[in-house]
Protein backbone atom coordinates (compact mmCIF):
# COMPACT_ATOMS: atom_id res chain seq x y z
CA UNK A 1 0.00 0.00 0.00
CA UNK A 2 0.96 3.39 -0.81
CA UNK A 3 2.75 5.14 2.91
CA UNK A 4 0.19 7.74 3.01
CA UNK A 5 2.07 8.95 6.29
CA UNK A 6 4.88 9.65 4.12
CA UNK A 7 2.86 11.75 2.24
CA UNK A 8 1.52 13.89 4.45
CA UNK A 9 4.66 14.05 5.99
CA UNK A 10 6.36 15.84 3.11
CA UNK A 11 3.67 17.62 2.02
CA UNK A 12 3.09 19.35 5.66
CA UNK A 13 7.16 20.56 5.32
CA UNK A 14 5.92 22.61 2.29
CA UNK A 15 2.69 23.92 3.57
CA UNK A 16 2.65 27.90 4.50
CA UNK A 17 3.00 27.54 8.58
CA UNK A 18 6.00 25.18 7.96
CA UNK A 19 7.59 27.00 5.74
CA UNK A 20 7.27 29.92 7.96
CA UNK A 21 8.26 28.05 11.20
CA UNK A 22 11.54 27.31 9.01
CA UNK A 23 12.45 30.68 8.50
CA UNK A 24 11.40 31.41 12.46
CA UNK A 25 14.01 28.41 12.70
CA UNK A 26 16.71 30.75 11.02
CA UNK A 27 15.56 33.68 12.86
CA UNK A 28 16.27 31.77 16.61
CA UNK A 29 19.72 30.47 14.73
CA UNK A 30 21.14 33.60 14.21
CA UNK A 31 20.12 35.05 17.73
CA UNK A 32 21.70 31.88 19.32
CA UNK A 33 24.93 32.76 17.47
CA UNK A 34 24.99 36.63 18.21
CA UNK A 35 24.46 35.40 22.22
CA UNK A 36 27.23 32.68 21.45
CA UNK A 37 29.65 35.73 20.41
CA UNK A 38 28.55 37.76 23.05
CA UNK A 39 26.66 40.87 20.87
CA UNK A 40 23.38 39.97 23.00
CA UNK A 41 23.17 37.96 26.33
CA UNK A 42 21.80 34.04 26.42
CA UNK A 43 18.67 35.07 28.59
CA UNK A 44 17.94 37.79 25.77
CA UNK A 45 18.61 35.24 22.80
CA UNK A 46 16.40 32.32 25.10
CA UNK A 47 12.98 34.85 26.07
CA UNK A 48 13.51 35.70 21.88
CA UNK A 49 12.83 31.97 21.27
CA UNK A 50 10.34 31.96 23.88
CA UNK A 51 8.58 34.66 23.03
CA UNK A 52 8.31 34.73 19.20
CA UNK A 53 5.30 33.58 17.37
CA UNK A 54 3.44 34.38 13.89
CA UNK A 55 0.17 33.44 12.18
CA UNK A 56 -0.63 32.96 8.83
CA UNK A 57 -3.62 34.86 8.94
CA UNK A 58 -1.35 37.75 10.25
CA UNK A 59 1.07 37.56 7.84
CA UNK A 60 -0.97 37.40 4.98
CA UNK A 61 -2.92 40.63 6.49
CA UNK A 62 0.52 42.60 6.30
CA UNK A 63 1.46 41.18 3.46
CA UNK A 64 -1.48 42.96 1.58
CA UNK A 65 -0.06 45.80 2.87
CA UNK A 66 3.55 45.93 2.34
CA UNK A 67 4.04 43.76 -0.44
CA UNK A 68 7.26 41.39 0.80
CA UNK A 69 6.46 37.99 2.55
CA UNK A 70 9.85 38.65 4.99
CA UNK A 71 8.93 41.98 5.88
CA UNK A 72 5.57 40.34 6.72
CA UNK A 73 6.71 37.52 8.45
CA UNK A 74 9.26 39.63 10.67
CA UNK A 75 6.37 42.29 11.73
CA UNK A 76 4.28 39.32 12.50
CA UNK A 77 6.69 38.04 14.82
CA UNK A 78 7.79 41.56 15.73
CA UNK A 79 4.46 41.87 17.22
CA UNK A 80 4.76 39.22 19.44
CA UNK A 81 8.20 39.99 21.29
CA UNK A 82 7.51 44.13 21.60
CA UNK A 83 11.50 45.03 22.00
CA UNK A 84 13.10 42.46 21.86
CA UNK A 85 12.20 42.55 17.99
CA UNK A 86 15.03 44.76 17.71
CA UNK A 87 17.54 42.19 18.17
CA UNK A 88 15.87 40.00 15.63
CA UNK A 89 17.15 39.71 11.72
CA UNK A 90 20.17 41.86 12.49
CA UNK A 91 22.52 42.17 9.62
CA UNK A 92 20.45 39.50 7.73
CA UNK A 93 18.90 40.34 4.11
CA UNK A 94 15.64 38.28 3.24
CA UNK A 95 17.47 35.83 0.84
CA UNK A 96 19.57 34.57 4.44
CA UNK A 97 16.25 33.78 6.06
CA UNK A 98 14.59 32.25 2.92
CA UNK A 99 17.65 30.22 1.22
CA UNK A 100 18.76 28.85 4.73
CA UNK A 101 14.88 27.71 5.52
CA UNK A 102 14.49 26.35 2.06
CA UNK A 103 18.02 24.05 2.47
CA UNK A 104 16.04 23.34 5.70
CA UNK A 105 12.90 21.99 3.63
CA UNK A 106 14.85 19.91 1.24
CA UNK A 107 16.82 18.29 3.76
CA UNK A 108 13.96 17.02 5.48
CA UNK A 109 12.27 16.35 2.68
CA UNK A 110 14.93 14.17 1.51
CA UNK A 111 15.30 12.34 4.59
CA UNK A 112 11.77 11.14 3.16
CA UNK A 113 12.83 10.29 -0.37
CA UNK A 114 16.08 8.19 1.01
CA UNK A 115 13.97 6.33 3.04
CA UNK A 116 11.32 5.11 0.48
CA UNK A 117 14.36 4.56 -1.82
CA UNK A 118 15.60 2.60 0.86
CA UNK A 119 12.25 0.18 1.16
CA UNK A 120 11.59 0.20 -2.83
CA UNK A 121 15.36 -1.41 -2.94
CA UNK A 122 14.78 -4.01 -0.36
CA UNK A 123 11.07 -4.84 -2.07
CA UNK A 124 12.70 -5.74 -5.26
CA UNK A 125 15.42 -7.28 -3.63
CA UNK A 126 13.13 -9.91 -2.43
CA UNK A 127 11.73 -10.73 -5.75
CA UNK A 128 15.04 -11.15 -7.07
CA UNK A 129 15.86 -13.41 -4.61
CA UNK A 130 12.56 -15.45 -4.69
CA UNK A 131 12.90 -15.39 -8.59
CA UNK A 132 16.41 -16.26 -8.69
CA UNK A 133 15.84 -18.84 -11.31
CA UNK A 134 12.64 -18.13 -12.94
CA UNK A 135 13.09 -18.83 -16.17
CA UNK A 136 11.75 -15.80 -19.00
CA UNK A 137 13.24 -14.27 -22.23
CA UNK A 138 14.78 -11.55 -22.61
CA UNK A 139 14.09 -9.10 -25.56
CA UNK A 140 16.09 -6.50 -27.28
CA UNK A 141 14.13 -4.37 -29.94
CA UNK A 142 11.26 -5.54 -28.61
CA UNK A 143 11.82 -9.18 -29.86
CA UNK A 144 13.16 -12.31 -28.01
CA UNK A 145 16.69 -12.12 -27.86
CA UNK A 146 17.61 -15.36 -24.99
CA UNK A 147 16.61 -16.97 -22.04
CA UNK A 148 17.66 -15.14 -19.04
CA UNK A 149 15.49 -14.89 -15.19
CA UNK A 150 13.05 -12.41 -14.37
CA UNK A 151 15.33 -12.30 -11.26
CA UNK A 152 18.34 -11.04 -13.08
CA UNK A 153 15.93 -8.66 -14.70
CA UNK A 154 14.99 -7.12 -10.83
CA UNK A 155 18.71 -7.07 -10.28
CA UNK A 156 19.16 -4.70 -12.86
CA UNK A 157 16.68 -2.76 -11.30
CA UNK A 158 17.94 -2.92 -8.34
CA UNK A 159 21.70 -1.92 -9.65
CA UNK A 160 19.56 1.07 -11.17
CA UNK A 161 17.78 2.81 -8.18
CA UNK A 162 20.61 1.85 -5.98
CA UNK A 163 22.90 3.84 -8.36
CA UNK A 164 19.90 6.86 -8.47
CA UNK A 165 19.85 6.66 -4.61
CA UNK A 166 23.81 7.29 -4.61
CA UNK A 167 23.15 10.23 -7.06
CA UNK A 168 20.28 11.35 -4.70
CA UNK A 169 22.36 11.53 -1.61
CA UNK A 170 25.22 13.31 -2.97
CA UNK A 171 22.87 15.90 -4.33
CA UNK A 172 20.92 16.25 -0.95
CA UNK A 173 24.53 16.76 0.43
CA UNK A 174 25.33 19.33 -1.55
CA UNK A 175 22.14 21.37 -1.43
CA UNK A 176 22.99 20.99 2.65
CA UNK A 177 24.23 24.66 2.78
CA UNK A 178 22.91 27.81 4.85
CA UNK A 179 24.04 31.62 4.42
CA UNK A 180 23.85 34.31 6.61
CA UNK A 181 26.15 37.05 5.12
CA UNK A 182 24.00 40.10 4.08
CA UNK A 183 23.01 41.99 0.58
CA UNK A 184 25.16 40.57 -1.87
CA UNK A 185 27.53 38.40 0.16
CA UNK A 186 29.53 40.60 1.39
CA UNK A 187 28.87 40.47 5.53
CA UNK A 188 28.66 44.03 5.21
CA UNK A 189 26.59 44.22 8.63
CA UNK A 190 27.37 41.19 10.14
CA UNK A 191 30.27 38.49 10.89
CA UNK A 192 30.74 35.43 9.33
CA UNK A 193 31.40 33.92 12.45
CA UNK A 194 27.25 34.43 13.14
CA UNK A 195 26.89 32.47 9.69
CA UNK A 196 29.29 29.85 10.58
CA UNK A 197 27.82 29.47 14.51
CA UNK A 198 23.50 29.76 12.51
CA UNK A 199 24.44 27.00 10.10
CA UNK A 200 26.35 24.51 13.04
CA UNK A 201 23.35 24.68 15.09
CA UNK A 202 21.15 23.89 11.72
CA UNK A 203 23.11 21.31 10.99
CA UNK A 204 23.98 22.84 7.69
CA UNK A 205 27.60 23.54 5.88
CA UNK A 206 28.05 27.65 5.47
CA UNK A 207 28.28 28.26 1.88
CA UNK A 208 32.05 28.98 0.44
CA UNK A 209 30.53 32.12 -1.29
CA UNK A 210 27.36 33.56 -1.66
CA UNK A 211 26.16 36.61 -3.60
CA UNK A 212 23.01 37.02 -1.25
CA UNK A 213 21.17 34.15 -2.66
CA UNK A 214 23.12 30.53 -2.90
CA UNK A 215 24.13 29.94 -6.34
CA UNK A 216 20.83 27.94 -8.05
CA UNK A 217 23.26 25.12 -9.71
CA UNK A 218 22.90 23.99 -6.25
CA UNK A 219 19.35 23.63 -6.95
CA UNK A 220 19.67 22.23 -10.07
CA UNK A 221 21.84 19.57 -9.91
CA UNK A 222 19.39 18.49 -6.81
CA UNK A 223 15.86 18.67 -8.93
CA UNK A 224 18.00 16.06 -11.44
CA UNK A 225 18.52 13.73 -9.04
CA UNK A 226 14.84 13.91 -8.65
CA UNK A 227 14.58 13.91 -12.44
CA UNK A 228 16.45 10.56 -13.00
CA UNK A 229 14.76 8.89 -10.01
CA UNK A 230 11.51 9.88 -11.76
CA UNK A 231 12.86 8.43 -15.03
CA UNK A 232 14.00 5.16 -13.92
CA UNK A 233 10.82 4.74 -12.59
CA UNK A 234 8.96 5.44 -15.26
CA UNK A 235 11.71 2.66 -17.11
CA UNK A 236 10.39 -0.02 -14.89
CA UNK A 237 6.76 0.77 -14.94
CA UNK A 238 7.54 1.05 -18.93
CA UNK A 239 8.26 -2.45 -18.68
CA UNK A 240 5.55 -3.40 -16.37
CA UNK A 241 2.91 -2.59 -19.29
CA UNK A 242 4.74 -4.28 -22.11
CA UNK A 243 4.84 -7.26 -19.90
CA UNK A 244 1.45 -7.43 -18.97
CA UNK A 245 -0.37 -7.09 -22.49
CA UNK A 246 -2.01 -10.08 -23.29
CA UNK A 247 -0.49 -11.31 -26.03
CA UNK A 248 2.74 -11.21 -23.50
CA UNK A 249 1.01 -11.98 -19.64
CA UNK A 250 4.08 -12.08 -18.13
CA UNK A 251 3.20 -9.88 -15.37
CA UNK A 252 0.18 -8.27 -14.04
CA UNK A 253 -0.38 -5.85 -11.47
CA UNK A 254 -2.19 -7.24 -8.62
CA UNK A 255 -6.13 -6.79 -9.25
CA UNK A 256 -7.70 -6.13 -6.11
CA UNK A 257 -11.52 -7.52 -4.87
CA UNK A 258 -14.29 -5.12 -6.79
CA UNK A 259 -11.68 -3.53 -8.55
CA UNK A 260 -13.35 -2.66 -12.05
CA UNK A 261 -10.86 -2.12 -15.75
CA UNK A 262 -13.14 -0.76 -17.70
CA UNK A 263 -16.39 0.97 -17.95
CA UNK A 264 -17.29 -0.93 -21.08
CA UNK A 265 -15.50 -4.19 -21.21
CA UNK A 266 -15.89 -6.49 -18.17
CA UNK A 267 -12.69 -8.74 -19.09
CA UNK A 268 -10.30 -5.53 -18.42
CA UNK A 269 -7.22 -5.35 -16.38
CA UNK A 270 -5.18 -2.58 -17.33
CA UNK A 271 -1.41 -1.65 -15.68
CA UNK A 272 -3.11 1.70 -14.74
CA UNK A 273 -0.79 2.38 -11.29
CA UNK A 274 2.40 1.84 -14.14
CA UNK A 275 0.75 4.09 -16.48
CA UNK A 276 0.32 6.51 -13.73
CA UNK A 277 3.96 6.26 -12.79
CA UNK A 278 5.06 7.39 -16.62
CA UNK A 279 3.18 10.27 -16.67
CA UNK A 280 4.15 11.42 -13.28
CA UNK A 281 7.73 10.83 -14.32
CA UNK A 282 6.70 13.91 -17.14
CA UNK A 283 5.87 16.52 -14.61
CA UNK A 284 8.92 16.16 -12.78
CA UNK A 285 11.57 16.06 -15.53
CA UNK A 286 9.84 19.21 -17.15
CA UNK A 287 10.11 20.61 -13.26
CA UNK A 288 13.82 20.14 -13.35
CA UNK A 289 14.32 21.83 -17.31
CA UNK A 290 12.72 25.03 -15.02
CA UNK A 291 15.34 24.02 -12.25
CA UNK A 292 18.18 24.58 -14.96
CA UNK A 293 16.48 27.52 -16.37
CA UNK A 294 17.16 29.13 -13.04
CA UNK A 295 20.44 29.11 -12.87
CA UNK A 296 21.44 31.71 -15.19
CA UNK A 297 20.61 34.90 -12.88
CA UNK A 298 20.83 38.89 -13.36
CA UNK A 299 24.40 40.02 -11.60
CA UNK A 300 24.36 38.94 -8.32
CA UNK A 301 20.68 38.02 -7.77
CA UNK A 302 17.38 38.38 -8.73
CA UNK A 303 13.84 36.59 -8.15
CA UNK A 304 12.38 35.41 -11.44
CA UNK A 305 14.14 32.09 -9.98
CA UNK A 306 11.83 31.80 -6.47
CA UNK A 307 8.08 32.13 -7.77
CA UNK A 308 9.29 28.76 -9.98
CA UNK A 309 10.79 26.94 -6.83
CA UNK A 310 7.46 27.73 -4.96
CA UNK A 311 6.31 25.26 -7.38
CA UNK A 312 8.70 22.65 -8.70
CA UNK A 313 10.51 21.82 -5.40
CA UNK A 314 7.16 21.04 -3.52
CA UNK A 315 5.87 19.43 -6.43
CA UNK A 316 8.63 17.39 -7.56
CA UNK A 317 9.68 16.28 -4.16
CA UNK A 318 5.78 15.32 -3.35
CA UNK A 319 5.74 13.56 -6.62
CA UNK A 320 8.64 11.56 -6.26
CA UNK A 321 7.68 10.75 -2.98
CA UNK A 322 4.03 9.09 -4.25
CA UNK A 323 5.82 7.82 -7.26
CA UNK A 324 8.29 5.64 -5.00
CA UNK A 325 5.53 4.37 -2.96
CA UNK A 326 3.13 3.64 -5.57
CA UNK A 327 5.77 2.00 -7.35
CA UNK A 328 6.71 -0.23 -3.77
CA UNK A 329 3.22 -0.85 -3.58
CA UNK A 330 3.12 -2.09 -7.20
CA UNK A 331 6.26 -4.59 -6.88
CA UNK A 332 4.72 -5.95 -3.71
CA UNK A 333 1.86 -6.96 -4.82
CA UNK A 334 2.77 -7.84 -8.85
CA UNK A 335 1.36 -11.00 -10.31
CA UNK A 336 4.28 -12.65 -11.89
CA UNK A 337 2.83 -15.59 -14.52
CA UNK A 338 5.53 -18.13 -14.49
CA UNK A 339 4.20 -20.30 -17.23
CA UNK A 340 3.37 -17.94 -19.29
CA UNK A 341 7.15 -16.71 -18.91
CA UNK A 342 8.28 -20.36 -19.45
CA UNK A 343 5.68 -20.59 -22.47
CA UNK A 344 7.26 -17.43 -24.13
CA UNK A 345 10.84 -18.83 -24.40
CA UNK A 346 9.59 -21.73 -26.39
CA UNK A 347 7.77 -19.87 -29.02
CA UNK A 348 8.08 -21.24 -32.57
CA UNK A 349 10.43 -24.39 -31.55
CA UNK A 350 12.45 -22.49 -29.31
CA UNK A 351 13.77 -19.70 -31.81
CA UNK A 352 15.75 -18.23 -29.14
CA UNK A 353 18.26 -20.83 -29.18
CA UNK A 354 19.67 -20.05 -32.79
CA UNK A 355 22.96 -18.78 -31.00
CA UNK A 356 23.75 -22.06 -29.01
CA UNK A 357 23.20 -23.89 -32.99
CA UNK A 358 25.11 -21.49 -34.83
CA UNK A 359 28.13 -21.66 -31.66
CA UNK A 360 27.59 -25.57 -31.92
CA UNK A 361 27.59 -25.61 -35.92
CA UNK A 362 31.15 -23.44 -35.63
CA UNK A 363 33.11 -25.21 -33.30
CA UNK A 364 31.83 -28.78 -36.05
CA UNK A 365 34.45 -27.20 -38.16
CA UNK A 366 31.44 -24.61 -40.71
CA UNK A 367 32.34 -20.81 -40.83
CA UNK A 368 30.47 -18.69 -39.24
CA UNK A 369 28.79 -17.61 -42.44
CA UNK A 370 27.82 -20.90 -43.43
CA UNK A 371 26.81 -21.55 -40.02
CA UNK A 372 24.26 -18.83 -39.97
CA UNK A 373 23.10 -19.13 -43.54
CA UNK A 374 21.74 -23.21 -42.05
CA UNK A 375 20.73 -21.68 -38.75
CA UNK A 376 18.86 -18.36 -40.12
CA UNK A 377 16.88 -20.29 -42.59
CA UNK A 378 15.81 -22.62 -40.47
CA UNK A 379 14.77 -19.91 -37.48
CA UNK A 380 13.05 -17.78 -40.24
CA UNK A 381 11.06 -20.71 -41.30
CA UNK A 382 9.40 -21.46 -38.13
CA UNK A 383 8.62 -17.53 -37.14
CA UNK A 384 7.09 -17.16 -40.59
CA UNK A 385 4.91 -20.27 -40.75
CA UNK A 386 4.41 -20.47 -36.83
CA UNK A 387 6.12 -23.76 -37.26
CA UNK A 388 9.31 -25.57 -34.80
CA UNK A 389 12.79 -24.22 -34.78
CA UNK A 390 13.80 -27.54 -32.71
CA UNK A 391 11.76 -29.59 -35.42
CA UNK A 392 13.29 -28.03 -38.54
CA UNK A 393 16.71 -28.98 -37.56
CA UNK A 394 16.03 -32.22 -36.78
CA UNK A 395 14.71 -32.91 -39.90
CA UNK A 396 17.90 -30.70 -42.19
CA UNK A 397 19.93 -32.93 -43.70
CA UNK A 398 22.42 -30.43 -43.51
CA UNK A 399 22.70 -29.95 -39.72
CA UNK A 400 22.53 -33.66 -39.59
CA UNK A 401 25.45 -34.15 -41.37
CA UNK A 402 27.05 -32.76 -38.36
CA UNK A 403 24.41 -32.84 -35.05
CA UNK A 404 23.28 -35.69 -33.99
CA UNK A 405 19.84 -35.62 -31.81
CA UNK A 406 20.80 -35.79 -28.58
CA UNK A 407 23.45 -33.24 -29.47
CA UNK A 408 20.38 -30.86 -30.72
CA UNK A 409 18.30 -31.91 -27.55
CA UNK A 410 21.48 -30.87 -25.57
CA UNK A 411 21.37 -27.25 -27.38
CA UNK A 412 17.86 -26.85 -26.46
CA UNK A 413 18.44 -26.83 -22.57
CA UNK A 414 17.12 -23.54 -21.06
CA UNK A 415 19.54 -24.15 -18.09
CA UNK A 416 22.67 -23.71 -20.00
CA UNK A 417 21.98 -20.01 -20.26
CA UNK A 418 21.45 -19.60 -16.47
CA UNK A 419 25.25 -20.85 -15.97
CA UNK A 420 26.57 -17.58 -14.82
CA UNK A 421 23.36 -16.25 -12.89
CA UNK A 422 25.08 -16.78 -9.45
CA UNK A 423 28.05 -14.73 -10.37
CA UNK A 424 25.40 -11.49 -10.89
CA UNK A 425 24.00 -12.07 -8.14
CA UNK A 426 27.26 -11.94 -6.58
CA UNK A 427 27.81 -8.27 -7.28
CA UNK A 428 24.21 -7.40 -6.56
CA UNK A 429 22.86 -9.17 -3.88
CA UNK A 430 25.00 -11.77 -2.34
Amino acid sequence: MINRYSREEISKIWDLNTKFDYYLKVELAVCDAYAKLGVISQETADEIREKAKFSVERIDEIEREVRHDVIAFLTCVNESLGDLGRYVHVGLTSSDVIDTAFALQIQDSGKIIEKDLEDTITTLKKLADKHRNTICIGRSHGIHAEVMTFGVKMCSWIDILERQKDNFTHALEQIRVGQISGPVGTYSNISPDVEKITCQNLNLKPARISTQIIARDYHAYFMQSLALIASVLEQFATEIRHLQRTEVLELEEGFGKGQKGSSAMPHKKNPVLSENLCGLARVVRANSIAALENVPLWHERDISHSSAERIIFPDSLILVDFMLNRFNSVMENIVVHEKNMLKNTDKFGGIVFSQKVLLTLVSKGLTREEAYIIVQRNALDAFQNDGDFKANLLKDSEVRKYLSESEIEQIFDKNSFLSNIDKIYSRILD
